[in-house]
């Protein structure tokens, strides 16, 4: 997820540098470069016996991506407001960050409280909930791709609340 806000980000903040930077290749690296630094951390803490320090470094790199965001978010909507970017396509932009921050924080922050809470260890339902949560994230992440995708959600509003959407963000009903 923060591969996408990152993108995202790049694109509006820096268009001409992505453009040119931009290949399979790069998506590739960042993609294998991301799993390989992540093997030796997991197997590393396969070893380690103290449970209280597995949680809460566990704890801190979940917490990391929240700055990430958050600055992606500001960067980008002050890229925004200095560009001719049709009002439409900028609510999309916005909404597909808007959208990551809040699967992040629904989904992951309840998870980094309880690695980082030593008394909320003890607490069998937050260890319950904050697993379903994070078992959720495919489906969030499935969310995240309709929501990317350009006229997707004109179409699910028009089968949902017979609604007509035109370019020109005019809503008419069409009972």
């Amino acid at each position: 997820m923060v591969c996408v806000a990152l993108e995202r980000y790049l694109v509006i903040a820096c268009p001409l540098w992505y453009r040119f930077r931009r290949t399979i290749k790069i998506s590739v690296v960042v993609c294998v470069l991301v799993w390989v630094l992540l093997l030796p951390f997991v197997i590393s803490f396969r070893f380690w016996v103290d449970f209280k320090t597995v949680f809460t470094i566990l704890g801190v790199f979940l917490l990391l991506p929240l700055p990430l965001f958050i600055f992606f978010l500001g960067g980008t909507l002050k890229a925004l407001s200095a560009t001719r970017v049709p009002s439409d396509e900028k609510q999309r932009i916005v909404g597909v960050l808007v959208l990551v921050l809040l699967i992040y924080m629904l989904l992951f922050l309840p998870t980094v409280i309880y690695y980082l809470t030593m008394e909320a260890i003890y607490n069998i339902i937050l260890n319950y909930v904050s697993a379903i949560l994070v078992q959720l994230s495919p489906l969030a992440d499935l969310t995240l791709y309709v929501f990317m995708r350009k006229g997707t959600i004109d179409k699910f509003l028009s089968s949902v609340c017979c609604c007509r959407m035109d370019s020109n963000d005019i809503n008419s009903s069409s009972v």
